[in-house]
């Protein structure tokens, strides 16, 4: 299994190479909005003085550790999956010893990823010289909780999105639902805005729900705003929306492939 995955690795990789150009496009679609955000917010923050407490600084230091941990965490699963159930494409590899979606989709994504965070570097240097943030307050340890909390908030984004992917079985539209899914994690991850400074009932669904843990649950171990009692309920909460993912992207597949008929093949 090793083999196999060394070589799909190789060859996501070589593929990911190929397509520089899209490669860039989606690298701007993911950085645009959080830039947007930290210009704004900043610019409200040096005006007023604080935002609910909220610095001009802790705008900056916020929105610059989520550039990062959003890289992390993201995939493109819908782009890269959803047409091959659509056109006929994935009779080719449901015939291969190894599951379309947990080995070469997951490889695909993770080169993908690994491409992007090399574009990301030199954008989030030329940031941080821009808005000189004042990271002081970031420890070793926050760093080192937040890492297995990116690694988890990653599967359990990706079964989720493979999941959501898969109803390409029974719908054209496959797209169209995604993209609600994009905006509830808009919302509820703390991307657009820190939880903290939306309503309360927002914050209240959003501590029951997946996508916190996504963007805004990582963010916050690196810049060590969280009790040892929210670390802990943290985890725990990402353990078992990795569980419940798991169970949701099975249930889908399988009953998925059952009704696939390869239409357009």
């Amino acid at each position: 299994m090793l083999l196999i995955i060394k070589r799909l690795w190789q060859v996501n990789w070589a593929e990911q190479w190929q397509y520089r150009a899209n490669l860039l496009m989606y690298l701007l679609y993911w950085l645009v909005s959080p830039i947007i955000y930290l210009a704004v917010w900043t610019s409200i923050a040096n005006v007023k003085g604080d935002v609910n407490g909220f610095t001009a600084n802790d705008f900056t230091t916020y929105y610059m550790v989520l550039l990062i941990a959003d890289q992390f965490t993201s995939n493109i699963v819908i782009h890269t999956f959803g047409y091959k159930i659509q056109d006929g494409s994935l009779s080719g590899e449901l015939i291969r010893p190894i599951h379309p979606l947990l080995t070469n989709g997951l490889v695909n994504n993770i080169a993908f990823k690994a491409l992007t965070i090399m574009g990301l570097l030199p954008i989030w240097i030329i940031l941080f010289f821009l808005y000189k943030p004042d990271f002081s307050g970031i420890s070793w340890t926050g760093i080192a909780l937040a890492i297995p909390a990116m690694i988890l908030a990653f599967f359990t984004g990706y079964l989720l999105s493979a999941a959501i992917t898969s109803l390409a079985f029974w719908t054209t539209r496959v797209y169209s639902i995604h993209e609600f899914y994009f905006a509830l994690i808009l919302l509820f991850s703390g991307q657009f805005v820190p939880l903290t400074l939306m309503p309360q009932i927002v914050q209240d669904i959003a501590q029951y729900l997946p996508f916190q843990l996504l963007i805004y649950y990582p963010v916050q171990l690196i810049l060590g705003k969280l009790s040892s009692a929210q670390i802990v309920q943290g985890y725990v909460m990402s353990f078992i929306w990795l569980g419940i993912a798991w169970l949701f992207f099975t249930w889908v597949w399988r009953n998925g492939v059952k009704r696939y008929s390869a239409v357009g093949a």
